[in-house]
């Protein structure tokens, strides 16, 4: 293939898949510039990497599996930037605990909160991205089964989160957030 015709490509695939890439992005960093960041970064990787882009709905795919990378290291690089940065750790729990404990929300983010981030990432890509399992292990590159698997422990694990912090609302975790079967 000709440096055109990769050029032609990528674009094509930008295009597609640039406000889902975004979107990812957006609902996990802390800051539009971060998201910024981290999809800007996606794009490079994807641009380096133009032969192995798959094409069609499996290059969306891998454009987020390239995403959860770059976003696990840049979630890396903000650690050890706010370890070294106690000023602005305490600025950031005095931020937290300025939230409204009476707001509805505030049950689903404190059973979050709790959960690992890989529990987090499973349910963020169900419910926010609006991926089945089948999508869910091509960007976790693992099987079906063991995406499957893993969802539905995460969703008990926040059933059990969430009936600590709003007894009421445990009914509502423990249902399928998404569940869309492909053939």
């Amino acid at each position: 293939m000709s440096e055109q015709d990769d050029r032609s490509r990528f674009e094509a695939v930008y295009r597609r898949t640039y406000e889902q890439i975004l979107g990812y992005a957006v609902r996990r960093c802390s800051s539009p510039e971060d998201a910024a960041d981290v999809v800007a970064e996606t794009y490079v990787i994807a641009w380096k990497r133009i032969a192995e882009l798959p094409g069609g709905e499996a290059g969306r795919l891998w454009l987020y599996g390239v995403a959860r990378r770059v976003l696990a290291n840049h979630r890396r690089s903000e650690r050890r930037r706010l370890t070294r940065h106690t000023e602005l750790t305490d600025e950031i729990e005095h931020l937290y605990a300025a939230r409204s404990h009476h707001s509805e929300q505030h049950g689903v983010d404190e059973a979050m909160d709790v959960l690992a981030d890989s529990d987090r990432e499973l349910l963020a890509l169900n419910l926010w991205e609006g991926l089945d399992p089948g999508e869910i292990a091509t960007v976790l590159d693992c099987s079906r089964n063991a995406a499957s698997i893993r969802l539905h422990r995460a969703r008990k694990r926040f059933a059990k989160a969430l009936e600590k912090t709003r007894p009421s609302a445990a009914g509502f975790a423990s249902r399928p957030l998404i569940e869309k079967e492909s053939g």
